[in-house]
């Protein structure tokens, strides 16, 4: 019985890359995925900030939205100006609120925006990640 696409490649690692330069005209990788839940240093920095800040108290432990949207969803239609402009401003008519006073999250957007893009995209399958070695 012949093996379907997805059975000839298992135990195959796979990397997936997101060029930043599709979205901010640079040459460095948005993210790296490995097996879906091992990143590169910088996404898994995005990650401990996710953690750190508890978002999952309103977008859910996975991302897929509680009492706040689905991140897996906005982050398909969202900019990174426009997650920028969100995480620093708010939008607090809809109970988000602003982070522009918490430094560990300014200073750490860039990492926390490519560890959600990389959730959104599918090509990180778990939203507990670990760092590639």
């Amino acid at each position: 019985m012949e093996r379907g696409f997805l059975g000839r490649i298992a135990g195959l690692a796979l990397a997936v890359t997101m060029p930043l330069a599709a979205l901010a005209g640079g040459d460095k990788p948005l993210y790296t995925v490995e097996d879906g839940n091992k990143v590169d240093a910088a996404t898994y920095n995005g990650f401990k900030v996710w953690r750190a800040a508890a978002c999952d108290r309103c977008h859910g432990p996975n991302q897929e939205g509680l009492v706040g949207p689905s991140l897996i969803d906005s982050l398909k239609v969202l900019t990174r100006d426009d997650f920028s402009k969100v995480l620093t401003e708010g939008r607090m008519a809809k109970g988000m609120p602003a982070w522009n006073t918490n430094k560990k999250v300014m200073e750490n957007l860039d990492d926390l925006y490519a560890y959600l893009k990389g959730r959104s995209d599918g090509a990180i399958t778990s939203a507990k990640v670990k760092l590639m070695k």
